[in-house]
């Protein structure tokens, strides 16, 4: 079974390009056994991907408002997504999706990344580029995803 790492976000929209630059320098250069999925601002599109794969492990990483310092790193649980009302600019909300992946898969991380500015156009800002980095780097090596705390 695989591990499979769900990137999303806008690359157009500032911050919000976290998880499509998580994507690019995995395809670049790949870390760990991951099989990437870019699923952009519509992830949901790529559910029958991920279903016929059926992951052992799916780590979703995605720019998420979570109040925090911009670059902070958390842990979330899928399952408190939607009481936490957490802001996406998605189509669908994330908790849907991850509804609809966990029969298929079994275990479901979400990580999610702090933003400071979310709007068309804007550059990425340091401290995203650093946090997309780190999470990068953490994926050599499946143990290294406990180093970020839960939220």
């Amino acid at each position: 079974m695989a591990d499979v790492l769900l990137c999303v976000g806008n690359s157009m929209m500032g911050d919000d390009g976290a998880g499509p630059l998580l994507a690019e320098m995995c395809r670049n250069t790949p870390q760990g056994a991951w099989i990437v999925i870019d699923g952009g601002s519509a992830p949901e599109n790529d559910i029958g991907v991920i279903r016929e794969l059926q992951p052992n492990r799916l780590l979703i990483v995605d720019a998420t408002d979570m109040g925090l310092a911009a670059g902070e790193i958390r842990l979330i649980d899928p399952q408190d997504i939607a009481d936490m009302f957490i802001m996406s600019t998605h189509n669908m909300p994330l908790n849907y999706l991850i509804e609809q992946l966990k029969e298929d898969t079994n275990e479901v991380i979400f990580l999610g990344i702090q933003p400071d500015i979310v709007g068309f156009y804007y550059p990425m800002t340091a401290a995203v580029k650093i946090a997309v980095e780190t999470v990068y780097a953490s994926l050599a090596d499946n143990q290294q995803l406990r180093q970020f705390r839960p939220l």
